[in-house]
This record gives C-alpha cells, sequence and structure tokens, in this order.
C-alpha cells in the first residue's frame, strides 16, 4: 500500500512538472501548478508522519503480541515467525488466527488424554481390586484358623497363588507395552512359515478349544506365500492373543478360522470367529488397555485386558496395521498385515 501511493504521488508530480515547464510564461498556471505541489507535498508529508505514529502506537505493540506467540509455537528455540515491516495486518491476523486454531486443537488433545488418563487409572485400579481382596480373603481365613482346616487350607493358598499370577500378568503385559511404545524392545526379524506357526498355535490351544466344541480351521488359498519377514515369537503371542479371543468369546459349536492373502508386498492375516462379536460403539476402544466391551460378560474369561493393546504394539513396530470388522451376535474378523520374506 505505501509503495502504491508514494508511485502515485511521484507520477501525478512528475505531470505538474511537466505542465509547469511546458508553460511557464502562464503566471496563472504556475500559481495552479505551485498550489497543487503545495497541497501533494502536504499529503505526502501527512501520510508519512500517519504512518510513522500507526508504525509507533500501534505496529510495535503488536510485534510484542506477535512475539509471544511466536515463542509459544517455537518453545526454546529461537523466533522464525519474525514480524518485518512489510508484513501487513492481514498477514499478521493470519499468522495469529492459525495460532489460535492450533491452540484450540492442541487443548482438546490435552483435556482427550487427561481424560484417557483418568479413565486408565480406573482400570488399573479395577484390574487389581478383584486378585488383591480374594487374596485377602483366603490369607485372612487361613490366619483366622483355616490354615489348620485340611479341606481347605490348601484349597485357599492355591487360590491365593492364582491370583498372584494374575496381578504379575498385569504387570508383566503393562512393562512389555511400556517397552513396546518407548521402542526399548529390539525385533529380531527373521524369514518363517506363518502357515507352520498357525499350526502350532492350534496346537496349543486345542484342548480350550475343545471344552467349547469350537472348530479350529485353516483357509488355505491357493499361490499365496507363506513366507514372511518378522519378529517369530512376538508373531506368535499376536497368533495366541487373537486365536485365545476368539475362543473365548466364541459360541459353543462353533468355529474359528484363520486365512492368508496376498497383498502384493504383504500377507494378510484374518482371524475370525461366529462368537458374540462387538458393538459398533465399542469398536474404536477394543484396541485401549484394560478395555473391555462389556465387563460383566468378560470377567469370568479372566486375562489381564491387555491383550489386544499388546497386539496392536506388536504389529505397529514391525510398521504395519491391524483392523477388526465385527458385527454383534454374528463374529468378528481382526486382520493384521506382515512382509512378504
Amino acid at each position: 500500500m505505501i509503495v502504491t501511493v508514494c508511485t502515485i504521488g511521484m507520477n501525478i508530480l512528475f505531470y505538474l512538472l511537466l505542465i509547469f515547464f511546458s508553460d511557464i510564461s502562464s503566471s496563472g498556471n504556475k500559481n495552479l501548478v505551485f498550489f497543487i505541489l503545495f497541497q501533494l507535498l502536504t499529503f505526502i508529508l501527512l501520510f508519512l508522519a500517519l504512518r510513522y505514529l500507526f508504525e509507533s502506537l500501534v505496529t510495535r505493540k503488536i510485534k510484542v503480541i506477535y512475539k509471544v506467540i511466536s515463542d509459544s509455537k517455537l518453545g526454546e528455540n529461537k523466533s522464525k515467525m519474525i514480524m518485518h515491516h512489510d508484513n501487513s495486518i492481514d498477514e499478521v491476523n493470519d499468522h495469529v488466527l492459525q495460532w489460535a486454531e492450533n491452540t484450540t486443537k492442541e487443548l482438546s488433545t490435552l483435556r482427550t488424554l487427561e481424560e484417557y488418563r483418568k479413565k486408565y487409572v480406573g482400570f488399573i485400579s479395577h484390574e487389581l481390586k478383584t486378585p488383591i481382596f480374594s487374596i485377602q480373603g483366603y490369607i485372612h481365613t487361613l490366619l483366622e484358623g483355616g490354615l489348620y482346616d485340611e479341606n481347605i487350607n490348601l484349597k485357599y493358598l492355591n487360590r491365593a497363588a492364582k491370583n498372584i499370577e494374575r496381578i504379575q500378568n498385569i504387570v508383566d503385559d503393562l512393562e512389555l507395552i511400556n517397552k513396546l511404545e518407548f521402542g526399548k524392545i529390539i525385533l529380531e526379524k527373521t524369514d518363517f512359515d506363518i502357515y507352520k506357526l498357525v499350526q502350532e498355535v492350534f496346537y496349543d490351544l486345542e484342548g480350550a478349544a475343545k471344552e467349547k466344541d469350537i472348530k479350529l480351521r485353516l483357509n488355505i488359498q491357493e499361490n499365496v506365500p507363506y513366507q514372511v519377514h518378522a519378529d517369530r515369537e512376538n508373531i506368535r503371542q499376536v497368533l495366541i492373543n487373537l486365536i485365545s479371543n476368539s475362543i473365548k468369546y466364541g459360541k459353543e459349536g462353533g468355529h474359528t478360522n484363520v486365512g492368508f492373502y496376498d497383498m502384493e508386498e504383504n500377507i494378510l492375516v484374518e482371524v475370525s470367529d461366529n462368537g458374540i462379536g462387538i458393538d459398533e460403539s465399542h469398536k474404536k476402544h477394543i484396541f485401549d488397555r484394560f478395555y473391555r466391551a462389556d465387563h460383566s460378560r468378560s470377567r469370568p474369561q479372566g486375562g489381564s485386558g491387555l491383550g489386544l493393546s499388546i497386539v496392536k504394539h506388536i504389529i505397529e513396530a514391525h510398521h504395519q496395521t491391524i483392523n477388526v470388522r465385527s458385527t454383534l451376535n454374528v463374529g468378528s474378523t481382526f486382520g493384521f498385515s506382515l512382509e512378504k520374506a
């Protein structure tokens, strides 16, 4: 804007001087030209004075606000968002609005994290309370004379030991998740046959499947490679968690299927069942720590409540993805990808 005004002023001045020197004999013209020149110079000086006052009284204050915003965006780093003399108020306004929008998003994220932290602490308390109260009950009963009663002493000691194991499993799972999140676990990737690994997991879980009359099946497709490049033991844990969940929440006489699908550079592994399924409102939370879609129904099944969270972290540590498709009372399908060997 300043450059434009000065350019217009110089052009007017140039034409007035041209008129003045082309018709210098006319005193009337000279007086008119001098009058116009005086008005023009007065306008330019007034404009420059107003600009200076604006620069002094407004822009400097804006620069202070601008610097505060810049420092808040860049933290301890040197301010890179410097306001120059040629920055227009519109540009400053855009930057401030962008900062305000980003700040609003950050505050919203912090509120969400704070809410999750509160729920997370509640989940931990909930999961630890039950085994701790059970252990207390068994120990107090034994101290009050049950220790000398052969009908209950060994039974209560065994039950207390199982609850201690449950607490230990929760602590171990939490420690594993923290290590995965902070990259403290180094994956030992090798080439192996995922088909054979699933067969091994089926063998380990065969007893649990028979108790509920659930059939474990492998869906094999022709021309699908089974060699993958991953950490075999960690993928074993993924498969154990997913397949054991399909058995726990499966229907009596139902089935659990594991299939492999060629996805160019990756192999997609899917674990599906015809069990109780997951309600749509719970899908986005099922990989959260300790989250249970139905506490009353899942409590008898045991477990630390961390299985799916561990699965997610292991797959993400391989730089792969996991997803779920599920319909309530119809069944669920968990799918994850692995790099081909």
